[in-house]
């Protein structure tokens, strides 16, 4: 069996680590153990920060989502909707108003009715 040896901790921070060792390990020797070999595995020191928290990260995701959203949004009626009105009213039909034909004066001259015409005396000719 190992021997201990006492190691001074301050009151507040004893207690923290019983707490610690109480909810995930057997033992305090456990507890020391597998904190040491964490930062000595994964070659970190406890004083370094290791980078944005899960909060932080999801925070600046949802602002870039946000921010492609209102892109995409931007997008749609500046570019999409006005393309898609201009292609449904190229292939909209109407029918064309019906407008009279143009015709050549020369033509319109010949087909005009004789409104008045001279008496013919049978008469006069005998």
């Amino acid at each position: 069996m190992d021997s201990f040896i006492t190691i001074r901790f301050k009151r507040k921070t004893a207690k923290r680590f019983q707490e610690f060792s109480k909810k995930h390990f057997k033992t305090h020797t456990e507890t020391m153990e597998a904190i040491l070999d964490f930062f000595f595995y994964n070659e970190i020191s406890p004083k370094e920060k290791l980078g944005p928290t899960g909060r932080t990260i999801e925070a600046k995701l949802l602002k870039r989502i946000n921010a492609v959203i209102a892109i995409m949004r931007d997008v749609e009626k500046t570019q999409t909707k006005p393309t898609v009105a201009m292609i449904q009213s190229l292939f909209e039909t109407e029918q064309p108003s019906k407008k009279p034909l143009i015709v050549e004066k020369k033509y319109a001259e010949e087909k005009k009715k004789v409104r008045f015409r001279e008496k013919q005396n049978l008469n006069n000719d005998l």
